[in-house]
C-alpha cells in the first residue's frame, strides 16, 4: 500500500487488549495504517492528518477482520437448492456421502462458486480465510483477484466415498493417486507462497481422516512440521465415518488421530462433533476432548451443515472450557461466518441449557483471534500496533444495529452481513458499498445456474441408483 491511511474517529472500536489476552471495547478513536500494518491506534484527534487519506469511521463500529479456517468454496454454492433438505436417514441423516459420489459441478461452475463465494465471505467481514478444494486451473487466479488473505489448501486422499445401497457406504482405494495427489499439494503450496502478493500461504490438506492411508498421514504431519505450516483434515464429521474407524482400528477417528501424531499445536479439526461421548457415537468413554485440549489442536466449528439434519456439537462452551482451541468456519454455503457465530452460541446454549456456556464474546474471539491463532498468525484478528491492517467498517445507522448499545451483539444477533460496508486487507479496500472491489462477480450467477443443471442432470450417471439430481433432492415444493 503506497502512502499511509487513517480511519478517523471510529464512533466503537474493538481492540486488542493484550495483557488481558481478550477483545475490548474503545469509543473515538484514530488509526494510522501504512505499509500494510497498524503503526498507531490512539484517541481521535481533530488535528491529526499528516501526509494520511483519510477514512472517516464516524457512524461506525471499526473490528478486525473475521478469520475462516474452513471452507470449500469452489462446490458448495453449487449445492444451494439442493442439500439444505437433503439426507439419507439409514446414515444417520448426512447427505455427505450420497452428495459426494453423484453431484460433480465442471470447471466452469467451480470457478464461478469461487467467485460468489469468495464475494460472500467478504461481505461478512472475512479478511482470511482457508480454502480447501480440489485444485483447478485458475484456482489461485480467483485468489489473487479477490484480495483476501488466502490459506491455499489444496486436497488428496487415498480413497473415493462410494455408495451401493441407502446403508452401505464403501471406501473405493487408489493409494497411487493418494501419493500423486501429495505430490501435487506441495507443488501448489510452494507456488502460493512465492506469489508476489504475500497474501498467499499454505496448509497442508489430507482431505478425511478415513480417506487417507496410514503412512500418507505421518508423512502430512511431517511435511507440516518441516515447512511450518499448519494442517488440516476432516474428521469425526459422521457417524459412518466413526464408526467405520473404530471397525477399522477398535478405536475413535480422535484417539487414532492421536496415536499418529496428527493431533499438535498446528492441527486444525475439521469439525470434530462425533466425539466418544456424542449422543450418537455412544462409545464407551470420555477421552476424545480432554485429548484434543492436552495435544494443543484446534477445531473448526462450523455449525450449519450438521445442524440442518439435526446434529450438532457438544458443545462450544464445553470444549471451550475444556481447553480446547476453538476457531470457526463456513464449511457450506452461506459463507457468513457472523451468522455462524450466532447458530455456534444459540447451540451451544440449547444443548447445555445455560445461557452462560456460550456468549457473543466468546464466539467473536473464536472467529478472529482463535481463528488467527490455530493458523500460527499473531498478526491477525486483532487490532493491535503491530498487526497487519485487516479490518472491518460496520455502518451503526443501519436499522439492524440500532440501537448500537452493544455493537457487537447487534452485528452477531441482528444485522449480521447486512451492516457490513468496507472490509480491509494489509489495508487496501477488498469490498466497499456492498461490492466486492477487485473481484468479478459479473457473470458468475448465470455460469453457477448453467453448471448446477449439468451436475443434476448428469447425477443419474454416477449416482448408485441411476437417479437424477432432482430425484435425490426433489424440490421444496411440488407443481401444480
Amino acid at each position: 500500500m503506497a502512502g499511509a491511511t487513517l480511519i478517523r474517529n471510529a464512533d466503537w472500536v474493538v481492540l486488542w487488549d493484550a495483557a488481558a489476552q481478550r477483545h475490548a471495547y474503545a469509543r473515538g478513536v484514530d488509526m494510522l495504517i501504512r505499509d500494510g500494518a497498524i503503526v498507531a491506534i490512539g484517541p481521535h484527534d481533530p488535528m491529526a492528518r499528516g501526509d494520511a487519506a483519510v477514512i472517516d469511521g464516524a457512524g461506525m463500529l471499526l473490528m478486525p477482520g473475521l478469520v475462516n479456517v474452513h471452507t470449500h468454496p469452489t462446490t458448495e454454492p453449487g449445492f444451494r437448492g439442493v442439500r439444505e433438505d437433503h439426507g439419507v436417514p439409514e446414515q444417520q441423516m448426512t447427505g455427505l456421502f450420497e452428495r459426494s459420489q453423484s453431484m460433480r459441478l465442471d470447471a466452469a461452475g467451480r470457478d464461478a462458486a469461487m467467485r460468489l463465494a469468495y464475494a460472500e465471505l467478504m461481505s461478512a467481514g472475512v479478511t482470511s480465510v482457508v480454502d480447501l478444494s480440489a485444485p483447478f486451473e485458475g484456482w489461485m487466479d480467483v485468489m489473487r483477484e479477490s484480495g483476501l488473505r488466502v490459506w491455499v489448501g489444496p486436497g488428496y486422499a487415498s480413497a473415493r466415498w462410494g455408495m451401493s445401497a441407502p446403508q452401505t457406504v464403501e471406501w473405493h482405494w487408489d493409494p497411487a493417486a493418494g501419493r500423486r495427489g501429495f505430490q501435487a499439494a506441495q507443488a501448489i503450496m510452494d507456488e502460493a507462497e512465492r506469489d508476489l502478493s504475500g497474501r498467499l500461504s499454505g496448509i497442508v490438506f489430507p482431505a478425511q481422516i478415513d480417506t487417507v492411508e496410514e503412512d500418507l498421514l505421518r508423512d502430512s504431519i511431517a511435511l507440516a512440521e518441516a515447512t511450518g505450516r499448519p494442517f488440516t483434515t476432516h474428521i469425526a464429521q459422521a457417524v459412518v465415518e466413526v464408526r467405520e474407524m473404530i471397525r477399522r482400528h477398535g478405536t475413535t477417528p480422535i484417539q487414532w488421530a492421536g496415536g499418529l501424531g496428527l493431533l499438535t499445536p498446528r492441527s486444525i479439526l475439521g469439525h470434530a462433533i462425533f466425539t466418544d461421548d456424542h449422543p450418537s457415537i455412544g462409545w464407551h468413554g470420555s477421552r476424545d476432548v480432554a485429548l484434543m485440549a492436552e495435544r494443543g489442536a484446534a477445531v473448526a466449528h462450523c455449525p450449519s451443515p450438521f445442524a440442518r439434519y439435526g446434529e450438532h456439537l457438544k458443545h462450544f462452551g464445553r470444549y471451550g472450557d475444556a481447553g480446547v482451541r476453538m476457531a470457526l468456519g463456513t464449511d457450506v454455503a452461506p459463507h457468513n461466518l457472523i451468522e455462524e457465530m450466532r447458530l455456534a452460541l444459540l447451540l451451544a446454549r440449547n444443548a447445555a441449557h445455560d445461557l452462560s456456556t456460550a456468549d457473543t464474546a466468546s464466539v467473536f474471539h473464536a472467529g478472529t483471534v482463535g481463528g488467527a491463532d490455530a493458523l500460527g498468525r499473531s498478526d491477525l484478528g486483532r487490532l493491535a500496533v503491530g498487526a497487519k491492517a485487516d479490518c472491518v467498517l460496520v455502518d451503526l445507522g443501519h436499522p439492524l444495529m440500532a440501537p448500537p448499545r452493544d455493537p457487537l451483539r447487534s452485528l452477531v444477533f441482528h444485522a449480521a452481513d447486512r451492516a457490513v460496508r468496507h472490509v480491509f486487507v494489509g489495508g487496501n479496500a477488498i469490498y466497499a458499498n456492498g461490492r466486492p472491489v477487485g473481484l468479478d462477480v459479473s457473470e458468475a450467477a448465470g455460469i453457477l445456474a448453467q453448471s448446477q443443471a449439468k451436475m443434476l442432470r448428469d447425477a443419474a450417471g454416477h449416482d448408485y441408483r441411476g437417479r437424477d439430481g432432482d430425484a435425490i433432492a426433489p424440490l421444496s415444493l411440488g407443481f401444480i
